[in-house]
């Protein structure tokens, strides 16, 4: 999630979003501040200067001088400005109600000046023998400017939120073409290096998508190169292959050498073998590139009736035993597939089991199980049986008349890649349920 473009280019673009939010609300609030102080010495000044004019209506027209007046409060309201009015000898001739005359200096020149608690203003009239001095509280000034402050605050608890939130949908909008790129790319492998797909995709993805495809062509190339050589090089030993076995039984008859007629017994052994290791590598072949699904469903008892049939002659004659239910049970997988599946499944039980029967059932969902007898596979070695030339520890007896000659290590990994390109489950076991010993493989048909 850390290492993601989507979640460092959110982070990022939200710290930018929000330093530039706190950066405005700043250098907003300077400014309403200073407009905001221009604004309150303007209505002190213009508020001193009418109380002033009342002030030297209200002293001249006193009888007696001297007098020091208190004004009476009107209502009981909160008021931000308290004055006094003086002489030029600094007696006090009017003042408000709530004024701390030990608050109020004497000022010795007119306009503006700052306390430790009030901002002053002082202005004199008649020949500065009349003189006003208003103070307005500057815990007033505090207090609305902490209220500008909280209203400016307050929408970016809400704005800043909804910013990250906005620019999170929108960067997963913007990214959505690089997941789609993502899940195009996860399907592809040895068996499907088709060309992606580069429609609606964005001009900075385009030229990833192109050289990316020619990569893939690349490899399909030579991957089929690979699997063409390993088809036709197959396919080309099967003449020479049935030449030598022909002639060499043809010497085996015509010698009466003991020791020669075994040496070519051993040589038809192999040969034998080599013809088995050239048909795999035909299904290899087949299994890789081959089309596996057919448009038209069938009945896969056909098949495997035919492939046990194989079996039911010669050495083996016997040994196999196909159960399968009485109604059809339907495929489209191709035929050759499952001839192939079959046939590996049949020979690897027969060939690798303990001598026994082999017992092969087909289930009315289309589940082929094939089990067969013998010690118990470890599981490290049942993990690695579908891996190509990987031979279970029973067939890799040194004894040429015994398994070592006829094992090629290549059935269940040719099944297993049929089944991967199927998409149908493969599952291996040892011991068979319910038993204390042998191997049991289920494959998934219908």
């Amino acid at each position: 999630m850390i290492n993601s473009i989507r979640f460092r280019t959110a982070l990022a673009l939200g710290l930018v979003v929000t330093l530039s939010w706190l950066g405005a609300a700043a250098v907003t609030q300077r400014i309403l501040a200073k407009e905001m102080n221009e604004v309150f010495d303007a209505a002190l000044q213009e508020t001193g200067q009418r109380i002033l004019q009342l002030a030297v209506i209200e002293v001249l027209g006193r009888d007696e001088d001297g007098i020091s007046q208190i004004v009476t409060a009107l209502n009981d309201g909160r008021e931000f400005y308290n004055y006094v009015v003086r002489n030029d000898q600094g007696q006090v001739l009017l003042a408000s109600h709530t004024a701390d005359l030990s608050q109020f200096p004497n000022l010795d020149m007119r306009g503006f000046r700052d306390g430790t608690e009030a901002r002053f203003y002082q202005q004199a009239a008649v020949q500065g023998t009349i003189i006003l001095t208003i103070a307005e509280p500057l815990a007033h000034r505090s207090e609305v400017a902490h209220q500008i402050s909280l209203g400016l605050a307050l929408p970016l608890l809400a704005v800043i939120p909804l910013s990250l939130l906005g620019i999170a949908t929108s960067l997963g909008i913007g990214l959505r073409p690089l997941g789609q790129l993502r899940k195009q790319l996860e399907r592809r492998d040895a068996r499907d290096l088709s060309a992606l797909d580069t429609s609606g995709l964005p001009s900075e993805l385009r030229p990833i998508v192109v050289s990316a495809n020619r990569l893939l062509q690349r490899l399909e190339t030579a991957f089929e190169a690979e699997r063409s050589f390993a088809s036709n090089a197959a396919h080309e030993l099967r003449t020479p292959l049935a030449g030598a076995i022909a002639q060499l039984q043809r010497l085996r008859q015509q010698s009466r050498d003991p020791d020669t007629i075994q040496r070519a017994d051993q040589i038809d052994a192999t040969l034998k073998r080599l013809t088995r290791l050239s048909e795999r590598l035909i299904q290899l072949a087949r299994a890789e590139g081959a089309q596996l699904l057919v448009t038209k469903a069938y009945d896969v008892r056909v098949i495997l009736d035919m492939v046990a049939q194989d079996f039911s002659r010669g050495a083996d004659a016997g040994r196999l035993r196909l159960d399968c239910p009485d109604q059809p049970v339907m495929s489209v997988i191709d035929p050759d597939a499952v001839a192939i599946i079959a046939r590996n499944l049949f020979e690897n039980a027969l060939r690798h089991g303990d001598g026994g029967v082999v017992s092969a059932s087909l289930s009315s969902q289309g589940a082929l199980q094939v089990d067969n007898g013998g010690d118990i596979v470890d599981a490290p070695v049942l993990a690695a049986l579908t891996t190509r030339f990987v031979q279970s520890a029973r067939s890799t007896e040194t004894d040429g008349s015994k398994l070592g000659m006829q094992g090629s290590g290549l059935g269940l990994a040719i099944v297993a890649t049929i089944a991967k390109r199927i998409g149908a489950p493969l599952q291996l076991s040892s011991p068979i349920q319910g038993q204390s010993g042998g191997f049991s493989v289920v494959i998934a048909l219908g």
